[in-house]
């Protein structure tokens, strides 16, 4: 199985109150429920510019991290991780959120484009292959709301209520 593959587990997102409860942090609300999950916390590591956690699953270690880079800084504590620990790009899964997406939906993807997520982009770079894997999850677009929004202002603020329990 996947998990058993995957020896990182990177939620992207923003660090800041003014950023917590924002559609762009869907990757850190999912790297959290799997911290609970795996009764694990997240502290602050200066090394890895991010929070993270360690936590042995069925016997194989795996990392947790949040990089507190802001997005589309993230290569750079996703890198500096993985090289310490040498982590394979294969082996580190990054969840972040997806526009293309509706709510409540999630894709699992291996490589591929970045497609404009500044994020992943930054995370190519510092790795230097796209060939890592990708869970997609699900914010919907402003413009399937039948919002007029850009796409910025969309993902800097909160879901709807009605939409919060499908992200969850």
């Amino acid at each position: 199985p996947l998990l058993f593959m995957i020896k990182l587990f990177v939620g992207l997102g923003n660090p800041g109150a003014e950023y917590d409860a924002t559609r762009h942090n869907a990757g850190f609300w999912w790297i959290d429920s799997l911290a609970r999950e795996f009764k694990t916390t997240l502290c602050m590591d200066k090394n890895y510019h991010g929070l993270m956690a360690r936590a042995t699953v069925h016997g194989n270690t795996i990392w947790l991290l949040q990089p507190q880079t802001f997005m589309n800084l993230s290569g750079k504590s996703v890198a500096a991780l993985a090289r310490f620990f040498k982590i394979a790009p294969h082996e580190i899964l990054v969840a972040h959120d997806e526009l293309d997406i509706s709510p409540g939906q999630a894709k699992l993807k291996f490589g591929g484009s970045a497609a404009g997520h500044n994020g992943l982009k930054d995370i190519h770079a510092m790795l230097g292959t796209q060939d890592f894997w990708r869970l997609r999850l699900g914010i919907g677009h402003p413009r399937t709301l039948g919002l007029a929004q850009e796409v910025v202002d969309f993902v800097l603020h909160q879901p709807r209520k009605e939409e919060m329990p499908d992200i969850e």
